[in-house]
């Protein structure tokens, strides 16, 4: 027993960092989109929608390539959609069947993808839009699996779930070296068809390092999955699975119970919330609202990269190439940001906490300081990018990944605090889906600056930037409800001692 308590432990390690690296070099590759566009126009793609005129003033032909670069942006904004969008089903897809058969149809999406991208053309430009979209789709389906491994480090595991959000985004320096892969003479098919392959180490994976069913969250004493000790996991995952689906209905504090009702519980205490109360609450609206104007920016800045640094630059394909290949550089450091947000909300983990005050009150406490530096980090990104000075894009770079790796790991960690665990799929899916929908301005935006403003995005840049003013609501709010919070609490307990007091002694 004591040899199979060691094996777990090391397999929780192997699981911990083989998904650290599948998130690394798979997951969120679709989000390096800048850099496949630079592949993709110079093989020919999407070409025949340039048109070529003779300057009246000069010998030299001028090519207009809006149209092409609007498929490019509409490719990009599909498959980020689709991406988020799709993730309402996938949430539920994971609560329902569990992590073995989420992952098969991961490994399924993401396959196909990248062999759509491997046999496609330039004659075959418009099998990008299926083959983005999968690709999208799968990595995020990747993530979701992924981000239960949390679960087994508990007082870590805001910060695993952050470290695992940002190594999703320096995945987009995937298509970085698929570029530079390219300019060295290897095509975009071998590349690809590389990426193709690569889906048994999935597999292997989803057979040998995670389970059938889910993570419970404080997992019980000789907790195992995979094979083990010579002995199938099955039925051990399925009594856990039971007894938490038993302990949500009645009991107090256990780890299924999470964050109930906000405005008339006690946290921690009673029945778990029901979907539907966490939906309509004002927690998930403003959350909501934080995540979908911020991403909304970040997706408008990825996907007009290209044609906004060819109008910086002056069509010169020198400067284009060099500050594409910074923007994927930096998005590596994506890995190096995230656990700072994580360390951020697991900065309480081992303190005393206040008298009466429960672990998922604590957690929200801590969240506050995160949603603001994120907040803050998305207006000081949005106000660069709105400056049209080349060289003051690398800082607009590193700002672009900063806010990126704090957004996406801080909203699957509030979602994990402030709600139930038994909802978290469906509520990170439903709300990606939600933001997603709010996304696809992008491509209005991106057509409003190509047409009426003549390829200026400043006006559209400063309404962005005005807009981005709202999400500091979210963490106003938060702090507003911890401190009631707090106060409530304090005076229960002042009552409380008052009345001990007044009571008549008796003896």
């Amino acid at each position: 027993m004591q040899g199979c308590a060691v094996g777990s432990k090391l397999r929780f390690w192997l699981t911990l960092v083989s998904g650290m690296l599948e998130c690394l070099c798979f997951a969120g590759v679709v989000f390096g989109f800048a850099s496949l566009v630079f592949v993709l126009k110079g093989d020919g793609y999407f070409s025949e929608l340039c048109n070529t005129d003779q300057d009246i003033n000069s010998s030299l032909p001028l090519t207009d390539c809006t149209s092409q670069d609007e498929q490019f942006s509409l490719v990009f904004t599909i498959a980020s959609f689709l991406n988020n969008f799709l993730s309402l089903v996938n949430g539920f897809l994971f609560d329902r069947f569990g992590t073995f058969m989420t992952r098969l149809l991961a490994v399924f999406l993401y396959t196909t993808g990248t062999l759509f991208v491997a046999f496609s053309s330039p004659e075959l430009s418009l099998m990008l839009f299926p083959a983005l979209s999968c690709i999208g789709v799968g990595g995020m389906l990747l993530l979701i699996t992924n981000m239960q491994v949390g679960n087994l480090f508990p007082a870590h595991r805001s910060t695993i779930i952050t470290i695992y959000n940002g190594a999703f985004d320096s995945s987009s320096a995937v298509f970085l070296l698929i570029k530079v892969l390219h300019e060295q003479g290897v095509s975009l098919r071998s590349s690809f068809l590389f990426l193709s392959s690569c889906s048994i180490i999935h597999l292997t994976r989803t057979v040998l390092l995670m389970p059938k069913t889910h993570i419970p969250y404080h997992p019980p004493d000789g907790y195992t999955y995979g094979v083990n000790c010579g002995k199938a996991n099955n039925y051990e995952v399925e009594q856990i699975d039971d007894k938490r689906e038993v302990t949500e209905e009645g009991s107090e504090g256990d780890a299924a119970t999470q964050y109930n009702d906000t405005d008339t519980q006690n946290m921690g205490e009673g029945p778990v919330q029901s979907f539907q109360s966490c939906v309509l609450s004002w927690f998930f609206l403003w959350h909501l609202v934080w995540l979908s104007i911020m991403q909304l920016r970040l997706y408008l800045f990825i996907g007009t990269l290209n044609p906004t640094l060819e109008r910086l630059a002056n069509n010169d394909p020198v400067l284009v190439s060099q500050y594409t290949n910074a923007f994927a550089m930096t998005q590596l450091c994506g890995l190096l940001c995230a656990p700072w947000n994580g360390f951020i909300l697991d900065r309480h983990k081992g303190k005393a906490r206040a008298a009466g005050e429960t672990e998922q009150e604590a957690d929200l406490r801590s969240s506050c300081l995160s949603l603001f530096l994120t907040s803050l980090q998305s207006l000081l990104f949005s106000v660069c990018a709105s400056i049209p000075v080349l060289p003051l894009q690398y800082l607009t770079f590193v700002l672009q990944v900063l806010n990126r790796s704090f957004l996406y790991g801080g909203n699957a960690a509030f979602i994990s605090i402030a709600f139930p665990a038994c909802h978290f799929g469906k509520l990170y899916g439903l709300m990606m889906a939600l933001s997603a929908v709010f996304s696809l301005l992008q491509y209005p935006c991106f057509s409003l600056v190509k047409g009426p403003l003549g390829g200026d995005p400043f006006y559209v840049d400063i309404a962005l930037t005005l807009l981005t003013l709202l999400v500091f609501i979210h963490p106003a709010y938060i702090f507003i409800h911890s401190r009631n919070r707090a106060r409530s609490r304090k005076n229960n307990l002042h009552a409380e001692v008052t009345a001990d007091a007044d009571r008549p002694r008796t003896g």
